[in-house]
């Protein structure tokens, strides 16, 4: 096996990823640095945020404000400590990309633009268009291509961690071209591999979102934390699951049930204010958990619009006019156009709640170094705490940055003084990962397609670990992915040829999935309360005395995982109330 020898190798290559070898390479221009990705950079999922990044930049804002929006939207399971550095990084990571040349919007006056975002309540989120992602990830991608220290890794996909003496030391990965197995031999690892949420059967994440960093992580000993809270985007195309942005409510969009009624004032976020008011605190403007469970409120009470892909809502932008459709909303026009030929600029849009981004992952402190020496972590698949029980819309394109950030400076700083491993243990390990490989190749008794097990997951997370979750329906989600892990043992390859075998990565990625699903499941039935984005119709209050803690997944071979649990760091802002009805206190 060929052995590919770096001083810090960076799993991932979207916007976490990018932003990490950007920052080792300007901080320690001598280190080798090898970055690598199962897709080109430009096709990580980065690519796809449309809305926006929240750092304060106003005048009429400040970092406190930003500081408690974050805070009482991640329901008080935000660590206060990681949340005061985000905010003070962020406006500098923002005007670090726009001097790098992000092409934000501007006002009249040529100062950054800001829009609303749900559950800030002031206006700070910097955004180019709808198309705020896609404009991060090509200019840091451009940037990144003047660091000849950066070495790519384009069609890798990383298998295993390796680790020794308790440190991790590097990891497999096949390269996709040939199909031979590399071993990456690193004094520190970076992992920017994204989020899960493929895990489930209607979400808004690409085909490669299939939790492979954070499941390498738990594998190798680095508890996964938080696992049960995962968002649901309120507005997604019932059809596909394609995300309609936040900005659509930002620039003033509307949600109404079938009696063309603003009913989000029903569920605690404020009455409907005279036209040309601000409604920052109030209505579509609610938090992302809220504004999801008051739609499936509406759907239980009959009031939903029936549509050929089931029940939904109206989101209603018509009354934005043509002209600022297109300026702000280019792309969700485009969209709607495209995926349901509907033009919102005539037509209201049937929307429905669709699993977007995962609060929890592999466990970092505020540095972005995980439980285990010489592994580090950043964005989505990276649990630090600033997102807690539900992430603010805008907040994750600037953790990708700060903590991507963060998580180079660190992993530098361990490198000076890291000693190598166990070469003869490692090189043993590398032999191990590889020879799983070819078992799966050389079995030919499999009974298990990847297909039906994929479908099974699906099925049961769905039913299982949805908006509102019970007792009954965690403990037999719970149940059926054992049984799907253990059942994975017994799958079988059609292909079985090396070079580009996408029934080898999807095999890879369906075992990954599992993994990550368990702990959602398991995480989701011992935490008996509602908290931010995991609401439970049995336990429907929050209970901040039994479980205001992370809690914190081990992994254990084919068992299910053990739950442990984590302090949560409280620095300024005690529990309270989330109030989001726009009545002033």
């Amino acid at each position: 096996m060929e052995t590919i020898q770096t001083d810090v190798a960076i799993i991932g290559a979207g916007g976490a990823g990018l932003r990490a070898a950007i920052a080792l390479a300007q901080e320690s221009p001598k280190l080798r640095i090898a970055l690598i990705s199962k897709v080109y950079p430009m096709r990580s999922h980065t690519c796809a945020a449309e809305g926006g990044a929240a750092g304060v930049i106003k005048d009429n804002d400040s970092f406190e404000q930003h500081f408690h929006d974050t805070v009482g939207g991640g329901d008080w399971l935000c660590d206060q400590d990681a949340v005061d550095y985000h905010i003070h990084e962020a406006p500098k990571e923002l005007m670090q990309l726009e001097h790098w040349g992000c092409p934000w919007n501007r006002e009249d006056n040529g100062s950054v633009a800001v829009r609303p975002f749900g559950g800030m309540k002031i206006e700070r989120t910097w955004f180019a268009a709808d198309k705020s992602g896609f404009h991060i990830l090509h200019t840091l991608f451009q940037t990144s291509l003047q660091f000849p220290q950066i070495q790519r890794y384009d069609e890798y996909f990383a298998t295993d961690l390796l680790v020794d003496d308790g440190r991790c030391q590097g990891f497999t990965a096949i390269e996709m071209k040939s199909g031979s197995m590399r071993r990456f031999k690193a004094g520190a690892v970076i992992i920017a591999g994204g989020g899960a949420s493929r895990m489930f059967p209607f979400n808004t994440n690409g085909a490669i979102k299939t939790g492979d960093g954070m499941a390498m992580a738990y594998r190798a000993g680095a508890p996964l934390k938080d696992m049960e809270f995962v968002q649901y985007h309120p507005t997604g195309l019932p059809n596909t699951g394609t995300l309609l942005t936040e900005a659509c409510r930002g620039e003033g969009g509307v949600l109404l049930n079938k009696d063309n009624y603003r009913f989000l004032q029903d569920y605690g976020m404020g009455p409907e204010t005279p036209k040309g008011q601000p409604v920052l605190k109030t209505m579509e403007l609610g938090p992302r958990d809220r504004v999801s469970q008051a739609i499936w409120g509406e759907m239980q009470k009959g009031r939903a619009v029936d549509t050929p892909w089931g029940k939904c809502v109206w989101l209603d932008l018509r009354h934005l006019g043509e002209k600022k459709i297109n300026e702000r909303l280019p792309f969700v026009r485009d969209i709607c156009i495209s995926y349901l030929a509907m033009d919102p600029v005539h037509e209201m849009i049937p929307i429905v709640p669709v699993v977007h981004y995962m609060m929890g992952g592999i466990h970092t402190d505020t540095k972005a170094a995980t439980s285990l020496p010489g592994l580090f972590a950043a964005g989505e698949c990276a649990c630090v705490s600033i997102n807690g029980a539900n992430r603010l819309g805008s907040n994750s394109l600037v953790e990708i940055l700060v903590f991507g950030r963060r998580a180079a400076l660190s992993a530098a700083e361990y490198v000076a003084a890291a000693k190598p491993g166990n070469e003869a243990a490692l090189v043993a390990q590398a032999d191990a990962s590889q020879a799983r490989i070819d078992e799966l190749f050389a079995r030919s008794s499999g009974t298990e397609s990847i297909a039906g097990l994929r479908k099974e997951m699906h099925e049961t997370m769905g039913d299982g670990a949805g908006i509102y979750r019970t007792q009954e329906g965690l403990a037999k989600t719970s149940a059926k992915l054992a049984e799907l892990r253990r059942r994975y043992q017994n799958i079988k390859l059609h292909d079985k040829s090396r070079v580009y075998n996408t029934d080898l990565l999807t095999a890879l990625e369906l075992g990954n999935m599992l993994d990550c699903a368990e702990a959602v499941a398991v995480s989701g039935r011992e935490r008996k309360e509602s908290r931010g984005a995991h609401q439970r119709l049995d336990f429907t209050a929050r209970d901040d005395d039994k479980y205001l803690r992370h809690s914190m997944a081990y992994f254990n071979g084919l068992e299910p995982p053990r739950i442990d649990y984590r302090d949560v760091v409280i620095t300024t802002s005690p529990p309270g109330v989330r109030d989001y009805s726009g009545e002033k206190k």
